[in-house]
């Protein structure tokens, strides 16, 4: 198996109610206020920043139901899962301890700085057309550690991670929280790599690039969405899988996708209980192949396509392999 991430994700034109959160930022040692602090809900395009009071307003609909992210450079980011409860906040950040080891960045593991990232933005972003339309703003902010013994890289960043993709039009900002890459095989002077396996998560925040082009971002997004995972979880929550081009195979045989993945409607809400009765193969327009196991009993499914829990539910094959540089936001297609 190549690969296994995995990422809170959404999906199609659906409409929803907007509901407006307000707040202020301050600092907690100072009781001052932050000025320019960002706040965004994860994954999304919905954010904004602080004024010189240190508010802030934002608003949100159902669709939303990733965490909001409230961050500021040299500070400890806050994330609050709970804010729906709540109307007008006061989120005090604390100054952040630099525990980011430096050393790293010159220290000799094996691999060059050179080589590491490489294989970082491989991992990272991907190596889709896409992705190789992604660059990496701020490369010197990120740190890379090559564990010999183990055969693993690992990544952190002294900063969000600036992402520009021009093919989607995107500006990304990722706030990297770990990073991790398990090779089988790994040859330094050939340049030779064989990777076991890649997880990484971290908070996101999209927006269109400056010069966006609107046209060519919504073809090239659409492209990106289909066949997704995104476009695979709201089929599954729909019941749509064979009308959206996928079909599920047992082994090498085609089986009725709803005797393996059973769905039953949790009572008095509109979410979905999905568990999985073996693992399966995924065909996607006849052609792209992936699969899907579940290490839990369930998980749970939102119309939006939002699941939980996130881990536990692993995608291999073209599923994948999807990365940073073919991924939208999750509320791409909502209303």
């Amino acid at each position: 198996m190549r690969a296994k991430f995995w990422i809170l994700l959404l999906i199609l034109p659906l409409f929803s109610f907007a509901q407006t959160l307000t707040g202020k930022v301050i600092d907690k040692a100072t009781q001052e206020p932050i000025e320019t602090a960002s706040v965004y809900f994860d994954n999304t395009t919905i954010g904004t920043t602080t004024n010189e009071k240190g508010e802030f307003s934002i608003t949100y609909t159902d669709a939303v139901q990733s965490t909001l992210v409230i961050s500021y450079l040299g500070y400890e980011k806050v994330l609050i899962s709970d804010f729906r409860s709540k109307h007008d906040i006061k989120v005090e950040l604390i100054e952040a301890k630099n525990e980011l080891d430096e050393v790293y960045l010159e220290y000799d593991d094996g691999l060059t700085r050179k080589q590491k990232l490489k294989l970082f933005r491989e991992e990272f972003l991907g190596t889709s057309k896409f992705a190789k339309s992604c660059k990496i703003q701020n490369e010197d902010d990120i740190i890379l550690r090559y564990d010999k013994r183990n055969k693993a890289l690992y990544a952190s960043a002294k900063a969000p991670i600036e992402i520009i993709n021009k093919a989607l039009q995107y500006n990304v900002s990722f706030d990297l929280i770990d990073f991790e890459v398990s090779f089988r095989y790994v040859n330094p002077k050939s340049n030779s790599f064989t990777v076991n396996s890649v997880s990484y998560f971290g908070t996101s925040f999209y927006k269109n690039i400056e010069d966006f082009k609107e046209n060519k971002a919504e073809k090239n997004r659409e492209k990106a969405y289909q066949g997704s995972v995104q476009h695979f979880l709201r089929s599954l929550y729909n019941k749509s899988l064979e009308e959206n081009g996928y079909w599920i195979f047992h082994g090498k045989f085609r089986v009725n996708e709803w005797e393996y993945f059973k769905i039953k409607t949790i009572e008095e809400t509109t979410l979905k209980k999905v568990s999985l009765v073996d693992k399966v193969s995924i065909l996607y327009d006849k052609d792209i192949q992936s699969e899907i196991q579940i290490k839990v009993d369930h998980f749970v499914l939102d119309r939006f396509g939002n699941y939980s829990p996130i881990v536990g539910v692993y995608f291999s094959g073209a599923l994948g392999s999807q990365r940073l540089g073919d991924s939208l936001p999750s509320d791409y297609g909502i209303k």
